[in-house]
């Protein structure tokens, strides 16, 4: 074992030890963050050429700090992205919404669906449809000033047309014309605010996590916007708490004009997100 390889052992222990839900991924991310090299390298780094930043990165993730903060880097399905201070970090359950939504689209056969997502933070979402589906038109919007300076950077060169605004006003132009609505709203209630895991109750922005007593606020809202922008026979994805599955398909009723609302589980088996058909007249 080289010197690298045993101050990440050390350091697995200090974060788990801190809480850290992750500690032997983090603490290798870290190293190779710090020494420029992959995650399968770290044996491949000279004893000679060990980085005492380490140490430093790896007191600001025990502090709990969240790991791409400090990186600058998130993963998300085949997309690296830039993150920071003020926007969301995307993570790895909504990764399943996606996948949901991006079989939807292939399953309407439409050869250049419209796609619209709504409360875009980092752009995760928006650029992996993107992506994954080659002739897709994708529309973005975001309210926060601060995580669009993020975002801007994540979507530059793409395809996706980045607006800013009100997630509930948002792409009038398209009302009545798009395949499918997508959203990671916020939709922590306000009650739960001290149940938050540190990562996201102290650095994640607050208007993407909190909406209401009981979470649903924005979901409420969203659930108009949604009706507006959608063709008849057109789907809405909307990622929800996993303790909400029970109530968010009851928004999207057939007395407001929609069909086959359901919830869907995550890779953990949770209840993650819901899904409804705008009916047809």
């Amino acid at each position: 074992m080289n010197l690298l390889l045993a101050e990440v052992a050390q350091a697995t222990q200090r974060l788990a030890d801190a809480g850290v839900p992750s500690p032997r991924n983090d603490a290798e991310e870290l190293a190779a963050f710090v020494h420029g090299v992959k995650r399968g390298g770290l044996h491949t780094v000279k004893d000679a050429d060990f980085d005492a930043r380490y140490w430093e990165v790896t007191a600001r993730r025990e502090a709990r700090e969240p790991l791409q903060h400090i990186t600058g880097r998130a993963y998300f399905r085949y997309l690296e992205l830039q993150v920071g201070p003020g926007v969301f970090v995307p993570r790895p359950e909504t990764e399943s919404v996606v996948g949901w939504a991006i079989d939807a689209v292939r399953a309407m056969d439409v050869v250049e669906p419209l796609i619209v997502d709504l409360c875009t933070g980092s752009g995760a979402i928006a650029l992996a449809l993107a992506q994954e589906v080659p002739r897709s038109r994708v529309h973005a919007v975001e309210l926060s000033e601060d995580a669009l300076r993020w975002t801007r950077k994540n979507v530059e060169g793409s395809r996706v047309d980045l607006r800013q605004g009100n997630a509930l006003d948002a792409f009038r132009d398209l009302d009545g014309q798009v395949d499918l609505v997508i959203s990671n709203p916020p939709y922590i209630p306000l009650t739960e605010w001290e149940y938050v895991a540190p990562e996201a109750r102290d650095y994640d922005p607050q208007l993407a996590l909190f909406s209401g007593e009981d979470g649903l606020d924005l979901i409420r809202g969203l659930e108009r916007t949604a009706h507006r922008l959608l063709r008849p026979g057109g789907v809405v994805v909307i990622e929800h708490a996993d303790t909400q599955g029970g109530q968010v398909p009851w928004i999207f009723t057939e007395e407001r004009g929609w069909a086959d609302a359901a919830d869907h589980p995550d890779l953990n088996n949770r209840p993650r997100f819901a899904t409804a058909r705008r009916a047809t007249p």
